[in-house]
């Protein structure tokens, strides 16, 4: 069936979606309808058009007052607005992505479905009490009719998941460390500044590498309940522009080598993985995935295995793009279309 969509909130991810919407080859059941964004429309077409990191839209673009035209498809935009004030049952809106970067939280996805949605999607970790947190590949078969406050979890999430799943599957994970190496983000400033809250976070971007803190390992928990409560997680901020890395380290439960762990991410990567994760035997950098689709890409090259028990992986996603991918996922899945896999994307980065 047709899903009538509405972004709230047009920051990084909610702009990623929009283009996917016109890359993709798989999206004719999601139609955009309307965009919740507070910037002017002149900003909005502008950031529209042209894009820092993935270029410019390959798309005819006009704007007017309150409309956004793409390719000749009217979208509205609405100034920002409060949930309750938006007029989701007149636009018929079947799903909200919710991507403001405010709390998610139950109380305010309720407020859209008060306002006419069909459901909320959220682009990033939401409240323990929704109705569920999807990680495409992981967990997408427990999707219900009845779930309509729903979340995507956060990039890093959807990085690591499919990782501690193949290789607890298929050798047991005692315990582990995870360090994530992440680009800059737009909660941090040029310069050093005073008016953030977040002692680290204000310091200046370009020049530092900065620990900021993770709620990962809890959302690892939430997923991988017996897993959870036996693996840290850190989070180093670097100045890049985007893709990130993850260092992880894994203690199996019995003995395992490179090559058999190689072989393990191989078959997930054709498999129950496909599309999601990837891997790499060449001698890459972290702009080479730009732009990349996958959740996450494990650098072969930069596989280890210590004592026959202690694994070490080096894996690499775009944080806004391979994130922005399983939200067009999941809206698949709300629309009845089956889960997506690298053959349904025109434009993949495959390896």
């Amino acid at each position: 069936m047709s899903l009538r969509i509405a972004i709230n909130g047009y920051g990084r991810i909610g702009r990623s979606i929009l283009r996917l919407l016109l890359e993709r080859d798989d999206t004719d059941q999601l139609e955009l309808i309307a965009i919740n964004e507070p910037a002017s429309a002149e900003a909005i077409a502008l950031l529209t058009r042209y894009d820092s990191q993935h270029g410019r839209l390959p798309a005819r673009l006009q704007v007017e007052e309150n409309w956004l035209s793409i390719n000749g498809s009217r979208i509205r935009l609405y100034p920002g607005l409060a949930p309750e004030e938006l007029p989701w049952a007149r636009d018929k809106i079947d799903l909200v992505l919710d991507c403001s970067g405010q709390p998610g939280s139950r109380e305010a996805a309720t407020r859209h479905l008060q306002a006419g949605a069909g459901k909320v999607l959220y682009s990033q970790p939401a409240s323990s009490d929704v109705d569920i947190t999807l990680i495409p590949g992981f967990n997408h078969a427990d999707l219900r009719e009845d779930h309509r406050i729903i979340s995507a979890g956060s990039c890093t999430t959807n990085c690591l998941i499919p990782v501690l799943d193949c290789l607890q599957s298929a050798f047991g994970i005692e315990r582990g460390a995870v360090t994530t190496i992440h680009s800059a983000m737009n909660d941090q400033p040029v310069s050093d500044t005073l008016k953030g809250d977040e002692l680290r976070l204000n310091r200046g971007a370009l020049n530092a590498i900065q620990p900021v803190d993770t709620a990962l390992a809890r959302g690892v928990e939430r997923l991988m309940p017996t897993l959870g409560p036996n693996l840290e997680c850190l989070h180093l901020r670097v100045p890049t522009t985007a893709v990130s890395a993850m260092d992880i380290s894994l203690q199996a439960a019995g003995p395992v080598s490179a090559a058999s762990v190689a072989d393990c991410l191989y078959e997930a990567a054709r498999h129950c993985y496909a599309g999601i994760l990837d891997v790499c035997e060449d001698p890459v950098s972290s702009v080479d995935f730009a732009h990349d689709p996958h959740s996450v890409v494990v650098d072969l090259t930069q596989l280890r295995v210590a004592d026959n028990r202690l694994i070490k992986l080096l894996c690499w996603f775009d944080n806004e793009w391979g994130f922005a991918n399983r939200m067009i996922d999941i809206a698949r899945m709300l629309s009845g279309s089956p889960p997506a896999t690298t053959t349904h994307q025109n434009r993949a980065h495959l390896h």
